[in-house]
């Protein structure tokens, strides 16, 4: 019985029929049971969903796919890599029995069956399964709950230093969700070298509002001048992304190595705090770095804060039109911006319009 309420599903995979039905005479009064009679059938009740055990219990040997080749199957995909297996194994098989356990699964029921010890086995790992799932959804809640609390920590200070440099704080909300609906674009149609999973568009967006990061160490005089930067007073602007990324830096220094998640927000956060003015030719800042040797997040973040910086009012110029932007923007493909991300920005570019025309 599963931990939910619900009665738990047990998958039994043999090619003989008479194993299956006396497995599911065994175990039928307190789970639900499916069967396969060959692994392909059971890979594919799985894979496509139709089945949804949470436990299998699986021969070893079966023609055209063995037991083996089912594990190493359920291993690869991460529907069915947790979902614990059983094997079932003749008595005299000590050998596959070590293999089985060293590839993944968690128990073996040898042939003939013993009804006590199957029930007893099935049960005892079902328990652990619940356990592990249950202790599984605590940490990653915890994760979730440390990272929305960092990220609004880090988007309010992005919002103090757009304060500081007399905005609105509206340019931190644009880039957060244009960044998000060109990742998206990108996520749906990936390309070698482009591909983005569709938990990274989320990373990416929340990691936006801290491009500007390092502009807290800008002295007000530079930060705040109405018109055009001295070559002197240019180059200490310019080291607002160093300065960010040395701030992101040391805050995955303070995180303990552990937390996939946590770190790779972090990670993005840095890398668009440190690059998002390198150019595609190379003739950007800080480190002057050139084409795929720039983040992905970072050329991303790049085409966003220009198509909205171009479409803003500043106290130092006018709004350009979406359309003037748009032109500045494609004909920056492949010196100043990857083209491919433009080719993905001309796609979306009707969806920043609307979302900045909400906005402004």
């Amino acid at each position: 019985m599963s931990y939910f309420g619900e009665r738990d599903t047990i998958l039994i995979v043999d090619d003989v029929e008479t194993n299956r039905v006396i497995l599911e005479e065994i175990l039928k009064e307190e789970y639900n049971t499916e069967c396969a009679e060959d692994g392909m059938m059971a890979v594919s009740l799985m894979l496509s969903g139709t089945v949804r055990p949470s436990i299998v219990l699986l021969d070893i040997m079966m023609p055209e796919m063995d037991g083996y080749e089912v594990l190493e199957t359920m291993k690869r995909n991460s529907f069915t890599e947790h979902i614990p297996v059983i094997f079932i194994t003749a008595a005299d098989a000590e050998l596959n029995e070590t293999k089985g356990l060293e590839m993944g699964a968690v128990d073996y029921i040898p042939k003939p069956f013993n009804p006590e010890i199957v029930k007893a086995r099935v049960k005892t790992h079902l328990r652990l399964y619940h356990y592990s799932s249950r202790l599984e959804t605590m940490v990653q809640a915890k994760v979730t709950e440390l990272i929305r609390s960092k990220e609004r920590m880090l988007e309010t200070m992005a919002n103090i230093i757009e304060y500081r440099n007399l905005e609105s704080g509206s340019h931190v909300k644009r880039t957060k969700e244009l960044t998000r609906i060109l990742a998206e674009y990108l996520c749906r149609n990936p390309e070698p070298g482009y591909d983005i999973a569709e938990t990274d568009v989320a990373i990416m967006a929340m990691a936006a509002p801290l491009h500007d990061v390092g502009k807290i160490s800008i002295p007000d005089n530079v930060l705040l001048k109405p018109g055009r930067l001295t070559p002197e007073e240019f180059e200490t602007m310019k080291t607002h992304t160093s300065l960010g990324g040395v701030m992101i830096k040391m805050m995955i220094y303070d995180t303990d190595g552990e937390d996939d998640a946590e770190d790779r927000y972090l990670e993005c956060c840095h890398d668009i705090a440190l690059s998002h003015h390198e150019r595609w030719d190379g003739a950007g800042y800080p480190n002057g770095i050139s084409g795929a040797a720039i983040p992905l997040s970072a050329r991303i973040l790049s085409l966003v804060d220009v198509y909205d910086a171009l479409v803003s009012e500043r106290v130092y110029k006018a709004a350009m039109t979406h359309e003037q932007a748009v032109e500045i923007i494609r004909e920056g493909a492949g010196t100043q911006f990857d083209a491919k991300i433009v080719e993905a920005f001309l796609y979306v570019s009707d969806r920043f319009k609307e979302f900045v025309d909400e906005h402004q």
